[in-house]
């Protein structure tokens, strides 16, 4: 979680000058030789061609939506209030670990997850004038994120990390590109909201500095995804997801020494409900 957001203070970043589309398509071309090294101690290069290839890459499809609409929140917004929001992951992957893979919620956890989407609204403060649409696709982001974690939990061991995030990899490569081309063939440059701008703004050469920066974020995406991948493929969900809460300590750390950005009471309160709702229904659902 640290090493991701690393990730989301560089996307942040770059995100008033540069399209989403663009810095994905770097990030991914800057990974590939990294993930093939990878694919090749951790299995060999043939564990690519898998039999499981569908499951593989409709997981990736899932995990390409959560990340766009995920970074696409980061121009309308501080860093705080959209991480803050996309920690609602865990409480999602508690509800649907249910029906995803038989396992059992009880009463205390489902109160637990009430409290929890509680802290949902404290943040958004619904029918305020501080109320911001792109943070619905934070949300959005966490139930796609979630559902495509359980995936890598449900695929199991039979894949090794490196394989899905090498899949995970390709698809946010080729994705990236379509986007780009339809919105080009298009002509759509600008949509009026930054966050719709942000995806489909044109493609510019970036500066030394810049190119740096968004090649970074193929190490570590590599990096990131590797091990988080790998940590819900051998343990169970439940099991993993409270240490993801880690990364709400990192966000409005950078958002404050790289932004200038001081997160609101409302903010603080609501991550703190769903932090402490998303550990007591994990813990809850273990026993």
């Amino acid at each position: 979680m640290f090493v991701f957001s690393l990730q989301d203070a560089v996307v942040k970043q770059v995100s008033g000058n540069y399209p989403l589309t663009q810095v994905m398509t770097i990030r991914s071309i800057v990974a590939i030789p990294i993930l093939l090294v990878m694919v090749q101690l951790e299995a060999g290069w043939r564990a690519i061609f898998t039999p499981q290839f569908k499951s593989l890459v409709l997981r990736a499809g899932l995990m390409f939506g959560a990340y766009t609409s995920y970074y696409m929140a980061f121009p309308a917004m501080n860093l705080a209030y959209a991480v803050a929001l996309y920690f609602t992951v865990p409480l999602f992957v508690t509800a649907l670990a249910g029906p995803f893979l038989g396992e059992r919620i009880g009463i205390k956890v489902w109160a637990a997850l009430i409290v929890g989407f509680s802290g949902i609204l404290v943040i958004l403060q619904p029918g305020s004038g501080l109320f911001e649409w792109a943070a619905l696709l934070s949300l959005m982001s966490a139930l796609l994120y979630a559902t495509s974690m359980l995936m890598a939990r449900r695929i199991g061991t039979a894949q090794p990390a490196s394989v899905m995030t090498f899949y995970q990899n390709w698809v946010f490569l080729a994705g990236a590109l379509v986007i780009a081309a339809c919105t080009h063939w298009l002509g759509i440059e600008d949509a009026g909201h930054p966050s719709i701008t942000f995806l489909v703004r044109p493609w510019v050469w970036p500066t030394l500095v810049d190119g740096l920066l968004i090649a970074s974020c193929g190490v570590i995406a590599s990096a990131g995804m590797l091990l988080l991948t790998n940590a819900y493929r051998i343990a169970p969900a439940n099991l993993v997801t409270p240490f993801e809460y880690t990364g709400i300590l990192w966000a409005p750390l950078w958002g404050f020494l790289f932004f200038g950005e001081v997160p609101r009471s409302t903010t603080v309160l609501g991550a703190l409900l769903i932090a402490a709702a998303g550990i007591a229904a994990l813990r809850e659902a273990r026993k």
